[in-house]
């Protein structure tokens, strides 16, 4: 899906999540775009994606929301730039698919911090970054 296409015209039942998609700063790491991106509000990371979020994180007020990227996010726990974990998990067993997580051994610690069922019964769980 064509994020920047989608958003601004979505549907009503989807404005919940396309408001804010749609008035805030948005920054995207790509390896395909280039500059100047047509979605308002958005900017491209630039190569260094991982050391621009990481100045981000520092510099502004320590929140980025990262959506739809399982690489990315792999990429960002990896450097531990993630400190909390939003997950929307169905009640769909597919049989492949984009790992989410490596297997690469590392231990990420994370708690449950709320965990909501919606009518359709999935989940829409928060972890937080643990120390336990």
């Amino acid at each position: 899906m064509d994020e920047s296409r989608h958003w601004p015209k979505a549907s009503e039942q989807e404005q919940v999540l396309a408001r804010p998609l749609n008035t805030r700063p948005k920054f995207v790491a790509s390896r395909t775009l280039k500059a100047p991106l047509e979605w308002s509000g958005a900017l491209l990371l630039g190569d260094d994606a991982l050391g621009a979020l990481d100045r981000l994180k520092r510099e502004g007020d320590g929140t980025l929301l990262a959506i739809g990227s399982p690489g990315l996010v792999q990429s960002m726990l990896e450097r531990e730039l993630v400190d909390e974990l939003r997950l929307m998990i169905d009640p769909v067993v597919l049989g492949g698919g984009k790992r989410f997580f490596h297997d690469d051994g590392r231990l990420h610690r994370f708690q449950l911090g709320a965990c909501t069922q919606t009518t359709s019964g999935a989940l829409l769980c928060t972890y937080v970054r643990g120390t336990e």
